[in-house]
């Protein structure tokens, strides 16, 4: 038997007008090598000058995951070459980070939970991009400069799920504080995922492989799965020492599986030393307390709608995993409704129709509209069939809840007299079932009910045709 052994490195960039240092814009999808100049470009004469920015949105994670903040850290230069890195070294900070030893509390689908201890979370600026084309390679500098904030796990993830608890939750977290727009798909949250077995009850950490690059939840996992595997099938195999060495591999989405990319480097090859041109960060008091003042996170949002609203805390986890599904679940309570009802058609009813490219935030039905729905169910004008009509209309109609129900003639009959004239029709033209009932047939009112329905096309209000036929039986 096998211990796996993860420990994640995550690339958030960070959501600054300009990059770590220089003026140029950060925006995304211009034209190629446009967002330069003689800083990002690593010309000679070119100084660097810090954004003050990105050293807030460091102090604002470093407060959210309860870490050291090191009120002097040091920028040094790491040393490699790429062709997408125009200065031949990265700035980034090795000895002492802006962010030190913190935590990342992550929960699992039966109620517990575990704690993730983070090494660090360092400041330091992004490589370009290379395009490669057929036999020809481009590189992009666009992204060179751009700020990013490095956060270190430690080894502490034993499972692919947990280490998918474990970026979610600290995807969630960069949402909720505003540092970055973590849009995977343009790799503004991006990992490097570095994986290990040894055998149970053994302490030693043996030969990791750094998977690289990775930016989709669903790869992470089975990039891990089956790294893990191949790990585990070298050591049975007895190849293990000369199939697993310290190298980086990529994740083959097409065949599913890692292959190497290239050799792993230890710290002394990037032969770090202090940038010269940049002055060590030095954190003011006033910047701490004006910075490790952050908005409420996904576990405290979560405590409080357990709390306020009294639904299950595997729901709260759910709709508190997604800033989105989360503001739009507070804008709907604030219309006094009833907040099973709500989970309900957030989570399950409203999300199952939203389609490609549809999200909550440009969703046709806003969360006042899907909220005054669900009131129309809990103060019964309509029965929760009906009200799925009215979601499916309103998802392709801009109009108002009430004037829907009266178009598609939806609204629940709960006029007794009404109802009385429906349910004597039905009695009078089943007498032998009648019959069958009173004499110990129970199972013949369910027969009743749907008759009503039925006649009544739907519109009829269930619990009052049931108060009603039971007078009339009895």
């Amino acid at each position: 038997m096998f211990e796996v052994i993860i420990g994640l490195e995550v690339h958030v960039q960070l959501n600054t007008k300009s990059k770590l240092f220089c003026s140029c814009a950060t925006s995304f999808g211009e034209e190629p090598n446009t967002n330069v100049c003689p800083t990002c470009l690593g010309l000679p004469g070119a100084l660097p000058v810090l954004n003050k920015e990105a050293v807030h949105k460091a102090i604002m994670l470093g407060t959210a995951l309860k870490s050291v903040i090191n009120k002097t850290s040091i920028f040094n230069r790491k040393n490699y070459f790429y062709p997408d890195l125009p200065s031949g070294y990265q700035i980034s900070q090795f000895e002492v980070p802006v962010v030190g030893l913190g935590e990342l509390l992550i929960d699992f689908e039966d109620g517990s939970s575990k704690k993730i201890g983070v090494t660090r979370a360092h400041l330091e600026n992004d490589a370009g991009k290379n395009i490669h084309a057929g036999d020809v390679s481009h590189v992009d500098l666009n992204r060179a400069g751009t700020p990013l904030l490095e956060i270190v796990s430690e080894p502490d993830l034993r499972s692919a799920e947990e280490a998918i608890l474990y970026l979610k939750k600290l995807h969630s977290i960069v949402r909720y504080l505003g540092i970055s727009d973590a849009n995977m798909q343009e790799g503004s949250f991006r990992c490097d995922v570095n994986v290990s077995i040894r055998p149970k009850g053994d302490n030693k950490l043996y030969t990791r492989c750094e998977i690289k690059n990775m930016n989709s939840f669903k790869f992470i996992e089975k990039a891990i799965k089956y790294e893990v595997n191949r790990q585990i099938e070298a050591w049975e195999d007895g190849v293990y020492e000369k199939e697993v060495v310290q190298e980086t591999r990529l994740f083959d989405v097409n065949s599913g599986e890692t292959r190497s990319m290239r050799g792993k480097e230890d710290a002394a090859d990037y032969r770090y030393f202090p940038d010269p041109d940049l002055l060590p960060l030095i954190l003011t008091d006033e910047m701490l307390e004006k910075y490790s003042k952050i908005p409420e996170l996904p576990d405290e949002k979560k405590e409080r709608f357990v709390k306020e609203f009294g639904i299950k805390e595997y729901d709260a986890s759910v709709i508190t995993s997604s800033l989105e599904m989360a503001n739009y679940f507070d804008e709907m309570m604030k219309e006094s409704i009833n907040s099973k009802n709500a989970v309900t058609w957030l989570t399950v009813e409203l999300q199952g129709r939203l389609k490609e490219g549809i999200t909550l935030e440009n969703s046709p039905v806003d969360s006042k509209t899907l909220a005054k729905l669900i009131s129309r169910i809990d103060d019964n004008t309509i029965s929760g069939k009906a009200a799925k009509e009215v979601l499916d209309y309103l998802m392709e109609n801009s109009e108002e809840v009430d004037a829907v129900i009266e178009k598609l003639g939806l609204k629940q009959v709960s006029d007794d007299g009404a109802l009385l004239e429906i349910i004597d029709g039905i009695l009078a033209a089943n007498e032998d079932k009648v019959a069958e009932y009173k004499g110990g047939k129970e199972k013949m009112f369910a027969f009743f009910v749907g008759q009503v329905m039925k006649i009544s096309k739907g519109s009829a209000n269930p619990q009052k045709v049931s108060a009603l036929l039971k007078e009339r039986l009895a």
